[in-house]
């Protein structure tokens, strides 16, 4: 009987999104293909640590997304070093177990999906699932993506980059953007630390809070529209899915909203629209993720205005594969199972390493 494959799912991480990666995390496990693959659960604290564990032990408050939580308890702590080939280092016995024949990383935010991650597994030299280390640092730049999507002729919205040295005012965000607005950290996701900002009390506090997390914030104008997003599937020839819309009961798809309030959001999969739209839409979410230089998988989301124009707000490249993330959903209503999603996904990352090892290391003139 041929070995199963032994897939590394890396959760967790020191993010202000932390909890939803082991939500993700928890997803992953319970529809991975299990006569195929062998999950090996390594989650990391929000100290950084690494940390492996019998999977069944591995999480406290597993169904409950305001309390869940990494169980630390009687865990051992673990690494990956350069050119390790997939062995995983105990780092109180300095013994290698088993090898990996694969990660699956779901580590939202920075130190995760912003190439961070990426760089240790390439230099693992581990096949890994997802963009690889360029991808992922622009996709998780909001102000670099946007540049690179200006530069290519993708429709943006209006925005302003402010740094702690050179915030600007109020007024002047207003002549600018209108009211009101959005502020945002660039390199964060799941509308941590975004704020919609109608006045100059709001615009101080809102930056203030932006800061908590990030160097860089981004200010965006606000687009009246639907909110439409599409997933992304594939390495040199990507396909899109079809697409689905957020109707938010909140002011906007806040942290909130899209994992902890059951009520928060209403998924429309798929989304009612024209022919017409679905095309534009798909062909702009593989045009987004081809100028990003991403691969495996990423998440696009949109802005549709009524006059028919779309706008591309962000990708994800770690989208979210919670029991209510859109990216899984959005596959399955295009006939692509949960199982067989992480199953593609695997096979994508296995196809691109094996590529990359066929690539010359040394020069002879």
């Amino acid at each position: 009987m041929k070995n199963k494959i032994r897939v590394a799912i890396l959760f967790g991480g020191k993010s202000a999104e932390h909890e939803v990666s082991l939500q993700s995390a928890k997803n992953i496990v319970e529809a991975i293909d299990k006569t195929k693959y062998e999950p090996v659960l390594i989650g990391i604290d929000k100290a950084g640590r690494w940390l492996q564990k019998d999977g069944a032990h591995f999480l406290l408050n597993s169904n409950n997304p305001k309390l869940i939580k990494l169980n630390t308890a009687s865990s051992t702590s673990v690494a990956f070093i350069p050119e390790c080939h997939g062995k995983i280092v105990n780092l109180t016995t300095a013994k290698q177990n088993a090898a990996i024949d694969v990660v699956f990383p779901i580590v939202h935010g920075p130190f995760g999906e912003d190439g961070t991650m990426q760089g240790l597994l390439k230099l693992a030299n581990i096949p890994f699932v997802g963009p690889s280390v360029l991808g992922s640092a622009v996709g998780m730049d909001k102000d670099v993506m946007k540049r690179l999507l200006r530069d290519a002729g993708i429709p943006i919205a209006k925005c302003i980059i402010v740094t702690q040295n050179e915030i600007p005012a109020y007024q002047t965000v207003v002549k600018k953007l209108k009211s009101p607005f959005f502020i945002k950290p660039a390199n964060l996701g799941s509308s941590v630390g975004i704020s919609k900002v109608h006045s100059q009390k709001e615009y101080s506090k809102s930056i203030q809070l932006a800061f908590q997390f990030d160097r860089k914030v981004i200010v965006e104008e606000n687009i009246v529209g639907r909110e439409i997003e599409c997933s992304v599937l594939g390495n040199e020839n990507p396909i899109a899915s079809i697409p689905g819309e957020v109707i938010s009961t909140h002011e906007f798809y806040s942290y909130e909203a899209k994992y902890i309030d059951e009520n928060g959001a209403a998924l429309k999969i798929p989304a009612k629209l024209s022919k017409s739209a679905i095309k534009k839409i798909q062909t702009l979410a593989v045009k987004t993720f081809q100028t990003l230089c991403c691969e495996g998988l990423g998440r696009v989301d949109f802005f549709l205005k009524k006059n028919g124009d779309v706008l591309v707000n962000e990708i994800n490249t770690i989208p979210g594969f919670t029991a209510i993330s859109m990216y899984p959903k959005l596959w399955e209503a295009s006939s692509i199972s949960y199982t067989e999603l992480i199953d593609r996904l695997i096979q994508l990352a296995i196809d691109r390493f094996q590529k990359e090892q066929k690539l010359k290391t040394s020069y002879k003139a």
